[in-house]
């Protein structure tokens, strides 16, 4: 199997444990609660879906009143964008998959723990990430086999982050700073932190979603990813669901 298949099929694999989840085909799809991100589907880069199951796909979201959102990785796009294109689907956005062999790591500068307080995690994050964000990481914090760990600066918590870890792929999200912590070396800390415990759980890859251009990505790169490809999202227009 090559790599983007195997980090699909764990994105897919993690979104179906979230809230109520259904396979149509190829695509995972999860419904976890109005107005939250995670309710969209996932492709597992194993083949095109068809028409009909991109169509119960749409069936289901309209069922649960969201849109009918799918992220693709880069690699599969060539083979399933005439279908998307067919159906009337459009580009919402794009974020970078970088990779990580988990070889060479890089140092851990300030102390970095698991917390083993969803609540008290979740709410760090949510400072981080700003007011609406309460919601979305509360479910993130109490997703299945999710580890949360947070950072220190001067004895006080500074920031968060996730990891899950599925087979031999580990999953780096939910990336945060308080504000009066910034440009601490938080961000250097945590990824490195998570980058140990995904290669002491057995990962021999590491994976993390980023925005294009900015400070977060940066601070992968510092930390020894590679640029392996994109994740897509596209959406469908109202008429099809």
């Amino acid at each position: 199997m090559d790599p983007w298949q195997r980090i699909a099929q764990v994105e897919a694999a993690a979104h179906a444990e979230f809230g109520v989840s259904h396979r149509f085909g190829p695509l995972v799809a999860a419904f976890v609660a109005p107005g939250l991100p995670l309710n969209s589907a996932w492709h597992d880069g194993s083949r095109p879906p068809d028409a009909a199951e991109l169509a119960a796909f749409e069936a289901f979201s309209s069922a649960h009143d969201i849109p009918a959102t799918l992220h693709v990785l880069s690699a599969t796009v060539p083979a399933i964008l005439p279908l998307l294109n067919a159906r009337g689907y459009a580009l919402d956005y794009v974020l970078h998959l970088y990779t990580h062999d988990l070889g060479s790591l890089p140092e851990i500068h300030l102390p970095v723990h698991e917390e083993g307080d969803a609540a008290a995690w979740a709410a760090l994050s949510a400072r981080s990430f700003g007011p609406g964000s309460e919601e979305i990481m509360q479910v993130v914090a109490h997703g299945p086999g999710i580890r949360r760990f947070v950072a220190t600066v001067d004895g006080a918590p500074a920031g968060s982050g996730a990891l899950g870890v599925k087979g031999d792929v580990g999953a780096l999200y939910g990336m945060s700073t308080v504000p009066e912590a910034r440009n601490r070396g938080v961000q250097a800390a945590l990824i490195a932190a998570r980058l140990h415990a995904a290669r002491a759980a057995g990962a021999t890859l590491a994976t993390v979603f980023t925005t294009p251009g900015t400070g977060s990505e940066r601070n992968i790169v510092r930390a020894g990813f590679t640029l392996g490809g994109l994740r897509l999202t596209f959406t469908a227009p109202v008429s099809t669901r």
